[in-house]
């Protein structure tokens, strides 16, 4: 039953959960009481800017090449590290663990954090970006793909050994070929990820489209603004159909 005294309490809780962290964000629904600040902005959006179209469409070819390329490295060093972070694929439990906790120190740094560093490290550019990508993409897709493996159907393994297979041909023709699929599929949903997160990298100077809308907005200039913000809808929603098809395709 709903009134049982474990769901009240659980919702007390979670009422006193939502009152605190609305005091600690300021939520003020009031503020939305007048608009006309912001029609008055926005009306300074249109009609776009089109004159800058051509270097818009380069810097948006520039913000997917950095999401493809951060993430199919990212994918490439994964796969090999995932094995030695699955449980069934180690020879030992220290190897299973340092592999584990590596890959969680990994994905626990956030892509800006890495773009701060080896942007001031090796300079502006998309390079560093790229780099940042790749790093935090090595350690989600790595967790994702160990995941996969430990799920893997042990009876091809058994069948290959029992043969005389050993080694990393067992992991390569008796778990890969089960498990790709679903690699591909994480594989182009982080290459969604990692597009916005080029935007968000281009903001301190990680090229690309995102630091075009960043450079548009400082200097006012919001005609432009608003057709950077239409081109990165159009974009995401590409990308987005894309993988959606590509995914329903592999599973």
């Amino acid at each position: 039953m709903w009134f049982k005294k474990r769901n009240i309490l659980t919702c007390i809780l979670l009422i006193v959960f939502i009152y605190i962290s609305m005091r600690l964000t300021e939520f003020d629904v009031s503020k939305f009481k007048d608009f006309r600040n912001m029609i008055d902005f926005l009306s300074q959006w249109f009609p776009p800017n089109f004159s800058n179209l051509s270097g818009i469409i380069k810097d948006t070819l520039q913000t997917l090449a950095m999401a493809f390329l951060g993430s199919l490295l990212g994918l490439l060093i994964a796969l090999p590290l995932s094995f030695l972070a699955a449980r069934n694929t180690v020879p030992s439990r220290f190897i299973y663990h340092f592999g584990r906790v590596s890959l969680s120190f990994i994905r626990s740094v956030p892509e800006i954090v890495f773009g701060l560093i080896l942007l001031t490290a090796l300079g502006l550019g998309p390079f560093p970006a790229v780099i940042a990508i790749m790093l935090h993409n090595i350690g989600v897709l790595g967790k994702l793909i160990s995941e996969l493996i430990e799920a893997a159907d042990p009876g091809p393994q058994e069948a290959m050994k029992a043969v005389g297979a050993k080694g990393w041909i067992v992991s390569l023709f008796s778990i890969l070929p089960q498990i790709w699929p679903n690699v591909l599929s994480h594989y182009f949903y982080r290459f969604e990820v990692a597009i916005r997160t080029s935007l968000i990298l281009g903001f301190i100077g990680g090229g690309g489209i995102g630091q075009r809308l960043f450079n548009d907005f400082q200097t006012f200039q919001y005609p432009s603004v608003s057709l950077d913000v239409l081109v990165i809808m159009v974009m995401v929603i590409i990308v987005d159909l894309f993988g959606g098809y590509v995914r329903n395709k592999v599973i």
